[in-house]
């Protein structure tokens, strides 16, 4: 065991630098403690663009920082790039395999992963949208996709009807994208794949015609963007519809597998399968020991605080918080007002002064974008559908965006993408090619029908509302 402290002033440990880790870093930067900021990353990642980066947009320098560079002129913080394993609260102790830290204070800041609702096996052929490397892979997987399909045509060589139609099969299934999930992160996913293929790759391929490409965006609910009032969604839906996305809601997921996706008994064929249902929380309540909801979130006193366990706060993503009553959404200004509220807690404890009252969220409304030019807001009574709605999401989310050079770049990107409709971040960096239909095996077999289906629970969490930077678990 290696102890990596030494004990002058008090020691406050963060774990997770998202939203609410960092912002709880930066709201010490005067106060007398040491910070230390642990994430196993390097990086801090604004979570509301991954879709623009899988959808080649954008590039992955543009929409994450590194966060040493955030810190560098708060002389009473560190980093620490290590994966926590576990806590001993008895002892004080953040573990990273086989090594500790002690703290004084701990706030937990860990975000939250996908949730497949009990089928974890669906992951392998249904990636959701929570990192920098799920988006590369997920723009890798879409561009290999319309390549495949190329080859599919450009050296289809059937030597009867029966594999004639297994050609088709195959390319039909190469040109479907299935996205399950309707909020927000779902929602802007289908639209960006839909302009993807239709304007920015149109003319590039001499075999296929990218614009017939099937793009098709489901949900359990009886409508997408649930946590947005039902006018604004609706003007979502017909925008989606009108860039020829299929919207089906009341759909039911039963099964996921390599050949596609099983939705209230229909087999949809598809190689690119997208998952955007839900999320359940990091194993933080496990590594405390502590009681947790359905989601895995830990239940949380008024001042996000563990309860008998006064020294350590969770928030964001990780934490069970309520107002009046209700439920906080899993957002990102919940996370970076919990980190705010949690820094001046601290400071009032140190300073023997009185602490703040219960923490308070105040709620600065929901963005949602459709493609270019078209969004819908929903803030504190002001609501705005169209170009009006897509000029504040531009503005709202450069804003929130880490470092000056990150700002330009993505708003270079995006002027010059609304102007030529391109998409520059068009790379496909690793693996193997498309196996051209000739080196295949000489007796293909269409997928085969699967024999059981496996029921999904339909999602019991409210609805995640996605505030201009919010669509995020604040990990």
């Amino acid at each position: 065991m290696s102890d990596m402290t030494e004990n002058d002033v008090p020691h406050v440990v963060i774990v997770g630098a998202g939203f609410g880790g960092l912002n709880a870093a930066l709201a010490l930067r005067k106060c007398p403690v040491r910070v230390t900021l642990i994430d196993k990353n390097n990086h801090h990642l604004f979570q509301p663009l991954l879709y623009q980066v899988a959808t080649a947009g954008l590039s992955a320098a543009d929409i994450a920082y590194p966060i040493r560079s955030v810190l560098t002129n708060q002389k009473n913080a560190e980093v620490v790039m290590a994966e926590v394993t576990g806590i001993d609260t008895a002892q004080k102790l953040v573990w990273m395999h086989d090594l500790s830290l002690k703290y004084d204070y701990l706030i937990l800041a860990t975000g939250a992963t996908d949730n497949y609702f009990g089928h974890d096996e669906w992951e392998e052929h249904a990636p959701g949208l929570k990192t920098i490397m799920q988006a590369m892979d997920i723009r890798r997987q879409i561009l290999l996709a319309f390549e495949a399909a190329e080859l599919e045509t450009e050296f289809q060589c059937p030597s009867n009807q029966e594999d004639l139609k297994l050609d088709v099969a195959r390319r039909k299934a190469y040109l479907t994208f299935v996205l399950v999930g309707g909020g927000p992160t779902g929602v802007e996913m289908a639209g960006a794949i839909a302009e993807l293929s239709r304007v920015a790759l149109a003319a590039d391929f001499r075999h296929i015609d990218p614009t017939s490409t099937r793009i098709i965006l489901i949900d359990a609910g009886p409508r997408i963007l649930a946590a947005f009032p039902e006018e604004l969604a609706r003007k979502a839906l017909l925008e989606l519809e009108r860039k020829g996305v299929e919207v089906r809601s009341h759909a039911k997921v039963e099964c996921v597998d390599a050949d596609g996706v099983i939705v209230n008994g229909e087999r949809i064929y598809s190689k690119n399968i997208i998952w955007a249902a839900g999320v359940k929380a990091s194993p933080a309540a496990k590594w405390l020991g502590v009681e947790a909801d359905r989601a895995g979130r830990v239940n949380v006193t008024p001042n996000l605080s563990v309860p008998g366990l006064p020294e350590v706060f969770v928030i964001g993503d990780t934490a069970h918080a309520e107002n009046n009553g209700k439920q906080l959404p899993g957002v990102a200004q919940v996370a970076i007002q919990g980190g705010g509220y949690v820094a001046k807690v601290i400071k009032a404890r140190i300073a023997g002064r009185q602490e703040p009252g219960a923490f308070s969220y105040f709620d600065k409304g929901n963005l949602a974008t459709v493609g270019r030019s078209f969004a819908i807001l929903d803030s504190n009574g002001v609501r705005l559908s169209g170009f009006i709605a897509w000029l504040a999401w531009l503005g709202i989310h450069v804003m929130f965006l880490i470092g000056f050079r990150n700002r330009i770049s993505v708003m270079m990107q995006w002027v010059a993408a609304y102007l030529t409709y391109s998409r520059g971040a068009r790379l496909i960096s690793s693996g193997q090619p498309p196996l051209p239909p000739g080196n295949r095996p000489t007796t293909p077999t269409l997928p085969a029908e699967p024999t059981a289906q496996a029921d999904t629970p339909a999602p019991t969490e409210p609805p995640t509302p996605t505030t201009p930077s919010e669509r995020v678990a604040s990990s």
